[in-house]
């Protein structure tokens, strides 16, 4: 089915409610496995058609976040989800008082039983209040930032529509594009800091209402994380700060030399990784889409299979336009057995990476989207993150096509992007430690402690020249910040991981494959590391596997042919 024609209507909790109440007395009476096989099979067909009413109510909002109906249908969502917890729950306890427990382990694995302890001790009734105001707090940031019109030179831009004049080569009009934004984000300084305080009190409120010291193991326990602890974490940040930031640190150095510029350098000049311009695909975004077509075709037959069902189906939706909440996502529609590819496109390299990115994803649900339970069709964040960002590189062998002329300065720019993100992305996760262990710092000095951060995790950035960016508060326009706390060291996780299949791509793309598809055939079946271990790769918090990835990366980008790209 098209995604146009889903038929979305508001489901009656109550009815939900009292159907999920029966099924969960039915699974405490039943007196064989078989009868409680199938309660739990009509359990997953409840969850999922809710999954699917949520989801096409929540891309929908995200098309336009001016539409009055989806607008009202996401406030209706806010409050229901976390209503409906303490239903969960029960059903939650009774799968795991269940006398059937191991046979169920038997036939669905263990780790589902695994992520229901950690979601059973992650909630409780007493604060359902605060799980509402969270979501109603979340759309109110997605819907300030959709709502920006930024004046630059005579017209009006979106904070999407802004991005590509970010890198414009011209110094003084990429420098001008930068103040124009920070400028709308100074602007609304005010509500930015007030809806986090806010968030982060209310977070700080749970996790103490919970019997925890703080925010933090309750953050970990929603993320659903089941194989590595905070201790594992600080670790792998370590060995960032050991291996990758003096080597990103080399990157931006260079990169000054190529631009004539005095390092370190602004936001605005980091942003311009060649002084003739940073590589931008030679297609629009149709031409984009069909070159993907072809890549995925030529891949394999099951991505090929797979893209021509997305574009068939109408489950992409990539043009940035007015109203449209910002960033990208891939969501699942489990009753129809499909994902969905929310994107902006905006006449930047981003737009290709985004569609490998997101199609990652989405090729990772396509894959498991008949795994029982629906649960572990996907692994957690960081796992799922494995996925996309594997998938960007898997796409170099058709990177021509995209990118024509500026293939080469693609390849040195995504690969160094690649390495001077786990940085920042290691930068947010350290912030948000600090934040929650102080949840009472003044907005001031989250700022102060985010202007330190740069300078311990990346040190190529000179502050001034440029409004909020340039003052300490830049981390306010990362919307996981807002939305999903302690998300973001997922995709540096992840992003390591990436890193082993490029550099098994340097040898042999077949042998590279076999491991991407050897890590995705699992899904959700296992943990993280346990998933990465039978497929052969290594884990990230191994400080080998960091240390050996910087190294290859960086005799590469050392090799690198740069004759005549200036």
């Amino acid at each position: 089915m098209k995604f146009p024609e889903m038929p979305y209507e508001r489901p009656d909790m109550d009815e939900v409610k009292q159907h999920l109440e029966s099924l969960t007395a039915a699974l405490r009476a039943a007196k064989t496995y078989d009868e409680a096989k199938q309660v739990f099979l009509e359990e997953e067909k409840l969850s999922s058609h809710i999954q699917t009413l949520f989801a096409l109510a929540y891309i929908r909002h995200s098309i336009d976040t001016r539409d009055a109906f989806y607008d009202g249908e996401m406030k209706f969502w806010n409050a229901a989800m976390p209503a409906l917890g303490e239903t969960s729950q029960a059903w939650t306890k009774a799968m795991l008082d269940s006398a059937f427990r191991p046979d169920f382990a038997r036939e669905y694995g263990d780790v589902m039983f695994k992520n229901a302890e950690i979601e059973f001790r992650s909630f409780s009734p007493a604060i359902v209040p605060e799980l509402q105001e969270e979501n109603d707090l979340t759309q109110e940031y997605e819907k300030l930032l959709a709502s920006a019109q930024i004046p630059f030179e005579g017209k009006t831009y979106t904070i999407a529509q802004l991005f590509p004049l970010k890198n414009d080569p011209d110094d003084a009009r990429r420098l001008a594009a930068w103040q124009a934004e920070g400028t709308w984000y100074r602007e609304h300084r005010e509500a930015l800091d007030g809806i986090y305080d806010r968030l982060v009190h209310l977070r700080d409120a749970m996790g103490r209402k919970l019997g925890y010291e703080n925010y933090i193991p309750l953050g970990y326990d929603r993320m659903g994380r089941n194989c590595y602890t905070k201790e594992d974490v600080e670790k792998f940040r370590a060995a960032v700060r050991k291996y990758v930031v003096p080597l990103a640190d080399g990157i931006y150095r260079e990169q000054a030399k190529r631009l004539g510029k005095t390092y370190p350098m602004n936001f605005a000049d980091n942003a311009l990784a060649f002084r003739s311009g940073n590589p931008n695909p030679v297609l629009d975004a149709d031409g984009i889409l069909a070159h993907a077509r072809e890549f995925y075709d030529a891949l394999s037959p099951e991505t090929g299979a797979f893209f021509r069902m997305m574009l068939e189906n109408q489950l992409l939706d990539v043009l940035s336009t007015e109203g449209k909440a910002g960033g990208g996502y891939c969501e699942e529609i489990r009753e129809y057995g499909v994902p969905f590819i929310f994107a902006n496109f905006n006449g930047t390299r981003d737009d290709v990476e985004t569609v490998t990115h997101e199609a990652g994803h989405a090729f990772a649900a396509y894959l498991n989207r008949d795994r029982v339970p629906a649960s572990t069709a996907l692994p957690t964040l960081e796992g799922c993150e494995v996925h996309s960002m594997s998938m960007e590189f898997l796409a170099w062998n058709w990177a021509e096509g995209f990118f024509g002329a500026d293939t080469r300065k693609f390849y040195y720019s995504h690969l160094s992007g690649a390495l001077t993100f786990i940085p920042y992305g290691t930068m947010v996760d350290h912030f948000q430690h600090i934040v929650y262990e102080q949840p009472n710092l003044t907005p001031a000095e989250r700022h102060a402690v985010w202007k330190q951060l740069l300078g311990e995790y990346m040190p190529w950035v000179k502050l001034g020249d440029i409004p909020f960016y340039g003052d300490g508060e830049g981390w306010q326009r990362q919307h996981h910040i807002y939305s999903s706390p302690f998300y973001y060291i997922d995709y540096c996780l992840a992003q390591t991981v990436a890193l082993e299949i490029w550099a098994k791509m340097q040898k042999s793309l077949p042998e590279a494959w076999d491991a991407y598809m050897a890590y995705t055939r699992q899904g959700g079946s296992r943990v993280f590391t346990d998933l990465l271990r039978e497929a052969g790769l290594d884990s990230p918090f191994d400080e080998k596997c960091l240390s050996g990835v910087a190294r290859v990366a960086d005799n590469w980008l050392k090799h690198f042919d740069l004759t005549g790209i200036v």
